[in-house]
């Protein structure tokens, strides 16, 4: 019976997406993998659980029967894991967490693998990527959003402010005379990001704004396509400063207007207001909030 307790959970979550294919995103297999243990499953119990056509799935009388047990015994399950979670110093379970693919090699990486390290009974599955996920209907536990907080059922914190920075190829900027001010920048080649504003506004040290709309010789989809194509000297670009700061270090990229600031995008975390690990989900929140992640 314990052997099939996988199976148990992943029939009840076919169940809950819909099909075979959103189940086996969340959790990490092949279609048909999950299928397969669905029928493994059947073959156990000696009934059919659901109804397979091309287009959809359905509950037969059996499976409807089973699904409510199942998820009694999941809740239970979840109930216990945060109530000892609460209760034990040594926390445990599993997070499904979504990031930013440009976070892949920054700061709040490093933060996920600290927290790990303390907490060696905590496993992680994480997808990195610049496409907007939901959390309940694609299954996650805990979603990073950076610049954007737009459904409001959903508990949320504020981990950071992510600092910006305009950037330059060293070679590029060399051919090109020093900006004193944003408008200087204007007749650049710009390589923008499709996801944000076509317009550029920084602040000068005496606190005056400014406002351009640079021209987009390249647009990009990935923050770190910016950073290579910067490189590169194809033209100037806003960069997360951690992302800048590697550049700098390593002489391919010079800031531009150093004196000059960009409005910060805010990093939050996002996550179900009944959350399936609620004690575990917000010990995770809490700590990734006390570090700095800039």
């Amino acid at each position: 019976m314990i052997d099939h307790l996988k199976q148990m959970a992943v029939f009840a979550r076919v169940v809950d997406e819909g099909s075979f294919r959103a189940a086996a995103k969340v959790f990490g297999l092949s279609p048909s993998r999950v299928s397969n243990m669905v029928s493994e499953l059947e073959h156990f119990l000696g009934t059919t659980l659901l109804y397979r056509t091309t287009r959809m799935i359905a509950l037969t009388n059996e499976g409807r029967m089973f699904y409510g047990r199942v998820v009694d015994m999941l809740r239970s399950a979840e109930s216990g894991l945060n109530e000892l979670n609460a209760l034990s110093l040594d926390s445990v379970g599993a997070l499904r967490i979504s990031l930013p693919a440009f976070l892949a090699g920054g700061p709040l990486t490093t933060a996920v693998a600290s927290f790990a390290k303390l907490h060696p009974n905590v496993a992680f599955s994480i997808v990195y990527s610049d496409n907007r996920f939901g959390l309940v209907e694609d299954g996650f536990d805990i979603n990073v959003r950076v610049g954007w907080l737009d459904d409001s059922s959903m508990m949320s914190r504020k981990l950071a402010d992510g600092e910006r920075v305009l950037v330059a190829g060293t070679g590029y900027a060399a051919k090109r005379p020093g900006p004193q001010h944003l408008k200087d920048l204007e007749d650049w080649d710009w390589i923008h990001y499709k996801n944000r504003s076509d317009t550029v506004t920084s602040t000068g040290p005496s606190g005056t704004q400014e406002c351009i709309a640079g021209y987009s010789r390249i647009e990009v989809d990935s923050i770190d396509a910016l950073y290579h194509l910067a490189i590169q000297d194809a033209g100037a670009t806003i960069l997360p400063s951690f992302l800048a700061k590697r550049g700098e270090e390593a002489g391919k990229l010079v800031r531009l207007l150093p004196d000059w600031t960009l409005r910060p995008l805010g990093i939050y975390a996002v996550w179900p207001d009944k959350s399936r690990r609620e004690s575990l989900t917000l010990l995770f929140v809490r700590y990734l909030a006390e570090q700095d992640l800039c």
